[in-house]
């Protein structure tokens, strides 16, 4: 985004916002209205469905813990195993994946178990080091190489995707966009979601780090987001949510960084992306609590959000999460007389089985 020639002063958006943000796409504007809804409501939940809301946070950390590293190939195939290194309880980290699983879980943690304003750049470094804290590799500091980010094809071939600052000027620019972020923020001119997306976009850009770029902006991410009141994070994996959709991921990001190094690059694919994954989380956490309001037995609320809240295609996993606290049973029970009516039918079986709506209740 915005850059100085010959690695000059000023490598970011925050250079100039009236560029990057001049002109709010028509489709955003309507998406950040959602978003806003969808934090006021939240704050009301907060006072009338605590007990939910805490089993809702304890359930996206574990989502949020596993999609991220899965983003980045970690991946700890034995579910009972993950878990007990998500929960802090393994005496023994045997791969490096389990090494690296605890990484994000410690970093996920501090940021939400500990004071950690003002964002500034010992608090990224703090977060590489807390991801690296169990493996033989060095986190905590920037890179000392230059690096690129590439496609690698299964023919062995190599596409460079963009090139990263050098190292020799890394320090320097993150702590740039740090200042201007925060100045920006502070000033109050631009929606502060528009602000993260902003600084997300050129952190990951910058690539401070030699490997674990993605996972520290994806940890703050939900950091920054809570500190601008938009806590939706805490109940809603955005990190699963990136995951489901990885590939328009990375194709945002793609596209938004095609021109950075001349300030040419559209912000606005990557922008429109991070704006759509935040209105999406509110939409499941309105799911979520909204099935929790029904006055009905736990078989109404199972109903209610099957033929009012569920896609179209869903799996009992599905109503599981959105419905904490209703046991396996009650939801077959209920699916079955979904059934009987003809407004539900299985398609397929054992742990692979999904529902299909048929019809909306009349």
């Amino acid at each position: 985004m915005c850059l100085e020639d010959d690695w000059g002063s000023s490598v970011e958006s925050f250079v100039d916002l009236d560029r990057c943000l001049g002109s709010v796409p028509g489709a955003v504007v309507t998406k950040l209205a959602r978003v806003d809804v969808g934090r006021g409501r939240e704050e009301l939940f907060r006072n009338q469905l605590p007990a939910l809301l805490t089993e809702l946070a304890n359930r996206a950390r574990v989502a949020s813990i596993t999609a991220s590293s899965a983003l980045e190939g970690i991946v700890v195939s034995d579910q009972s195993r993950a878990a007990v290194i998500i929960s802090g309880k393994a005496a023994v980290l045997r791969t490096r994946s389990e090494q690296e699983l605890a990484g994000y879980r410690a970093a996920l943690d501090y940021l939400f178990g500990n004071e950690w304003r003002p964002l500034n750049v010992g608090l990224l470094l703090h977060l590489h080091r807390e991801l690296f804290a169990n493996t033989k590799s060095s986190g905590g500091h920037f890179k000392d190489t230059d690096n690129l980010v590439v496609d690698r094809s299964p023919d062995g071939t190599v596409d460079v995707r963009f090139v990263p600052v050098p190292a020799s000027r890394t320090k320097y620019y993150t702590a740039e966009l740090v200042d201007r972020y925060r100045d920006a923020l502070t000033t109050g001119d631009h929606h502060p979601v528009l602000l993260i997306g902003l600084f997300v976009l050129d952190l990951l850009t910058i690539h401070p780090f030699e490997d674990g770029n993605g996972r520290v902006v994806r940890a703050l991410t939900n950091a920054l987001l809570d500190d601008t009141g938009y806590t939706v994070g805490k109940y809603v994996s955005l990190e699963q949510l990136i995951a489901e959709t990885a590939d328009t991921y990375y194709a945002a990001l793609l596209g938004s960084t095609h021109g950075w190094h001349e300030r040419t690059n559209d912000p606005w694919p990557w922008l429109s992306y991070f704006v759509d994954v935040l209105s999406r989380a509110y939409e499941r956490f309105e799911q979520g609590t909204a099935a929790q309001r029904s006055t009905g037995t736990k078989q109404d609320r199972v109903r209610e959000y099957v033929t009012q809240h569920a896609p179209q295609i869903f799996k009992i996993g599905d109503i599981r999460a959105a419905l904490p606290g209703v046991s396996d049973p009650t939801i077959r029970l209920a699916l079955d007389q979904l059934k009987r009516e003809g407004s539900a039918r299985p398609e397929g079986t054992g742990r692979a089985a999904a529902w299909v709506k048929t019809r909306r209740d009349q």
